[in-house]
């Protein structure tokens, strides 16, 4: 298990979830929600993020259907990752299965008493947690980074 802090971004159209974990990668914490309508002023909230953490990785779920083919949300996730990789360079990006992520984040909010409204502004904090802690567990149990690697095109 490679030691450093790593960041997780939970992509949507409206919100970005973002967390983080501690330097020995043992646990996802959430860090805060991007709004992500405005796509310039995301980008450089997450460069900030990137610049505070300074993380040995960004990890991003890629949204696939549960056959696990990429659709048209998978496409915008890889668009946007390419853009955030432009602003964090050299901190490297890996894109991760995001299967159910956000419908198992809503479940878990919902099982302990937050209410739905409320809940939208947590569900993608949430939702990046599950995606960066399973990434962790991957690592831990492969001994390899998890995902596919993102290559930055300047």
């Amino acid at each position: 298990m490679r030691r450093g802090v790593r960041i997780a971004l939970d992509v949507g159209d409206a919100r970005i979830g973002v967390a983080s974990c501690d330097p020995g990668g043992i646990l996802a914490t959430p860090v805060e929600t991007v709004p992500g309508r405005d796509v310039p002023a995301a980008l450089r909230r997450i460069a900030a993020i990137v610049a505070e953490y300074q993380p040995i990785e960004v990890v991003v779920g890629l949204p696939r259907s549960l056959n696990g083919t990429e659709g048209p949300a998978a496409a915008k996730v890889r668009a946007f990752t390419r853009d955030v990789a432009k602003v964090i360079t050299p901190v490297p990006m890996r894109l991760v299965d995001e299967r159910m992520t956000t419908v198992t984040a809503t479940q878990g909010l919902r099982a302990s008493g937050v209410k739905a409204r409320k809940g939208r502004s947590v569900v993608d904090q949430a939702a990046a947690v599950i995606i960066l802690q399973s990434a962790l567990d991957t690592e831990r149990v492969s001994g390899k980074a998890p995902g596919e690697g993102v290559e930055v095109v300047i």
